[in-house]
């Protein structure tokens, strides 16, 4: 790994606050996209910011997430992943999991969804628009619509929800690795018991199809567990916390709001567009390891150094992104990269956009006068979290 030098800049450079982009990152990484850092845990690494070089780092083979397992690689969090979870693996072990759950996120399978997707959302806001006239949108509907989809999916009892909400909750704290550590092994424990049931009671579900698998594509218990954590926590804290800041962001900017009451045919756009613009990292994301030298934006990267990708700065290239710093649901082709790039690309992307886009389209249709109903720099913020995203976010019709 590389070692730590003098003249390092420490990663990050400064507190998230909101759902800004740190200051600091966007003034130095506009000077030098490829930078030497400090990363919090585990030593040294290259803070790659450009759009076309974190693309390169996500998909060239040459960086391998497989060799990031481990203690002693340097991160971005305290605790990494397990070399079960499918975000730890290189082809071929990566693309046979990949294999095995990746028919059931396409898009005709995702789409056919929708009508199921839209009566959970008619029934969260049925709910809290007969509770008054005003209610926190984060309870009434952007944490319970992605963890009731996601278990629908998975064939996990909806029953369970609070438990599931309470263990990932644990499990992406950045500040505490060992409520981290305990919430994987509860979560882990659970999905075991169900996936014992699943063995011997198969069932069509998503947990069932995989627990049922024969010869090479039989999976084993550790990683139907591993993948089974991966796809709640991915589907229910992204999601929860976009959908949030998505309203969050619509809210605080009327003009965004009143173009989409008018032509709601911009919707689709719309979605891409605030995916581009909105940092929904709290920090860089997962380490790669240089597998030899590799040059990337005027630096040579050794084999052995670790790397990591700023996302919310590649999606803010002006390179690629013509007037990137604004809101634009006109822009067309919006190539970001929030889902990743590469062989690593979100299994569950299509489900978020289209759980984004009912959400946002029904809230458009059914509350047109949605405003806030404090102060936006009242607004609390989830932090010290892999995703941003509001603590509480009230609102009135």
């Amino acid at each position: 790994m590389t070692a730590t030098g003098e003249g390092v800049r420490t990663y990050p450079f400064g507190p998230t606050h909101r759902l800004e982009l740190d200051s600091k990152l966007v003034e130095i990484c506009g000077e030098q996209p490829v930078l030497r850092v400090r990363l919090p845990f585990g030593g040294d690494g290259w803070l790659v910011t450009r759009h076309a070089d974190v693309r390169t780092v996500l998909a060239d083979p040459r960086f391998s997430r497989a060799a990031a397992v481990g203690d002693h690689v340097p991160r971005t969090v305290a605790v990494g992943l397990p070399r079960t979870s499918m975000l730890s693996m290189d082809p071929p072990d990566h693309s046979r999991l990949r294999r095995r759950v990746a028919h059931a996120f396409t898009v005709r399978r995702i789409e056919s969804l929708r009508p199921r997707i839209q009566e959970i959302v008619n029934d969260l806001l049925d709910t809290m628009i007969a509770s008054g006239e005003q209610a926190d949108l984060t309870t009434a509907l952007t944490w319970p619509l992605p963890i009731t989809v996601i278990c629908e999916v998975l064939g996990v009892p909806i029953a369970d929800r609070e438990r599931f909400t309470a263990w990932v909750d644990g499990l992406l704290m950045l500040s505490d690795p060992e409520q981290s550590e305990q919430a994987r092994e509860e979560l882990g424990d659970y999905l075991a018991g169900l996936i014992a049931l699943r063995r011997t009671t198969p069932t069509d579900d998503l947990l069932g199809e995989l627990a049922s698998g024969g010869g090479d594509d039989q999976l084993t218990e550790e990683e139907l567990v591993s993948l089974g954590i991966s796809l709640l926590s991915a589907g229910q804290e992204a999601t929860a916390n976009q959908i949030g800041n998505f309203v969050y962001t619509l809210l605080t900017q009327p003009d965004l709001w009143r173009q989409l009451k008018a032509d709601p045919s911009l919707l689709p756009g719309a979605v891409e567009e605030l995916f581009r613009f909105i940092p929904n990292s709290a920090t860089a994301g997962f380490t790669r390891i240089a597998k030899e030298d590799v040059e990337l934006g005027g630096q040579t990267i050794r084999a052995g150094d670790a790397v990591v990708s700023e996302l919310g700065m590649a999606n803010r290239d002006p390179e690629v992104f013509e007037r990137p710093e604004e809101i634009d649901f006109h822009r067309g082709q919006i190539p970001h990269v929030t889902f990743g790039y590469g062989i690593h690309h979100c299994l569950g992307a299509q489900l978020a956009r289209v759980e984004l886009r009912v959400a946002l389209e029904t809230l458009i249709k059914r509350l047109p006068d949605l405003r806030l109903a404090v102060p936006a720099d009242q607004l609390s913020w989830r932090t010290e979290r892999l995703i941003r995203g509001v603590a509480a976010l009230p609102v009135s019709w």
